[in-house]
This record gives structure tokens, C-alpha cells and sequence, in this order.
């Protein structure tokens, strides 16, 4: 798969800017800081669907009853 696969289909979309970025003009420690940055938010994004799946299987144990 190309990276374009994984870019939301909205031109204005802040993803696809991030994914776009030029990275030549950053130097080691601005890269080092948006890699700290993006890790961040990965561990969010981890915890959010975590979150969903115990609330999903909560409300399914609930209707069960």
C-alpha cells in the first residue's frame, strides 16, 4: 500500500498535511520532538479504543441481562 492509502480523502484534512510535510528543513531535535509528539498521541488514540471496546462490551453485558 501507498501512503496516499492511508491519507483522509479531504485535501484540508490535518493528517494528510502532517502525513505531507516536508521533513528536510527540521533539524534532529525538531524531529526528535514531532516523533515525542506523535508517540503522544498514539498512546491517546490507544487509550480511546480501549476505552470504546470496555464501554461496548459493558452495554452488551448489560442487554444481556
Amino acid at each position: 500500500m501507498d501512503m496516499e492509502d492511508y491519507l483522509p480523502k479531504k485535501a484540508d484534512d490535518p493528517l494528510a498535511r502532517l502525513l505531507t510535510q516536508d521533513l528536510d528543513p527540521m533539524s534532529l531535535a525538531e524531529l526528535e520532538s514531532r516523533i515525542a509528539a506523535l508517540e503522544g498521541e498514539i498512546a491517546r488514540i490507544r487509550a480511546k479504543m480501549k476505552d470504546a471496546v470496555n464501554h461496548k462490551a459493558s452495554a452488551e453485558a448489560l442487554f444481556r441481562r
